[in-house]
């Protein structure tokens, strides 16, 4: 596919254009600093686009307020009734000191049990909460990989899970592995379902293109609405 890619300047807001083998014109505002990007087809000129933003630049400068104004977490303390979040819903720590293994439960809402041995610095809790995340991933994933390998009918080799900063998943579509990030324990599992579905389709095709919305229409019908509500959840909260 012939793609160009350059940026278009309108006073201070700075466009990013990428030119393909397309019919119409998408523009998007991506988080968190509200990134513009406009997908527009080869034979369109940059008059035509400054046009076309011009017509849409108060919807374009009301996403950006709305992610500049997006509540962000503030740093986390591990400490006793600090707010934290699993699979989309928010509990608050209680911190149980003794002298025996670390371990974390949920007896009832909305509270976390994190029992940890007396000075447990605030960096060794996190990476107790980080590893009681990732058993949950770990529980979640494989399950769901399973319903949609057969739904899509490709087969994944491996999975893994990292903290990125900017993504909520990869994949790598010649070893066939996906790579999920580890902050998407504290989403909706919708929200995470959404994000295994995107990498796996892309084992059917690896561009953002309209084939591969196609295929996300047809497995996935509301796969939009996920998207939109990760776009509004930050990547830390």
């Amino acid at each position: 596919m012939n793609i160009e890619t350059h940026q278009i300047i309108i006073g201070d807001l700075i466009i990013d254009v990428v030119r393909k083998d397309i019919k119409n014109l998408h523009l998007a505002v991506y988080p968190p600093d509200g990134r513009v990007r406009i997908a527009a087809p080869l034979n369109l000129d940059d008059d035509a686009l400054r046009l076309f933003a011009l017509a849409k630049l108060t919807w374009i400068k009301h996403k950006q307020r709305s992610f500049i104004n997006q509540e962000r977490q503030s740093p986390r303390e591990l400490v006793e009734r600090e707010s934290h979040y699993f699979k989309g819903s928010r509990y608050l720590l209680r911190i149980i000191e003794h002298n025996a293994a670390p371990r974390i439960e949920i007896k009832r809402k909305p509270y976390i049990d994190f029992y940890v041995r007396p000075n447990t610095t605030t960096e060794q809790r996190q990476r107790l909460l980080n590893e009681w995340y990732r058993k949950h991933l770990k529980n979640d994933i494989p399950k769901l990989i399973d319903k949609w390998e057969q739904r899509i009918g490709v087969k994944v080799s491996d999975y893994g899970i990292k903290l990125m900063k900017t993504k909520w998943g990869t994949c790598n579509t010649i070893a066939k592995r996906i790579w999920i990030n580890l902050e998407l324990a504290k989403k909706p599992l919708r929200c995470l379902e959404y994000i295994i579905v995107h990498e796996m389709v892309h084992l059917l095709e690896r561009r953002h293109n309209e084939q591969f919305k196609q295929l996300m229409d047809k497995f996935m019908p509301r796969w939009r609405t996920y998207k939109e509500e990760l776009n509004y959840l930050s990547i830390s909260s």
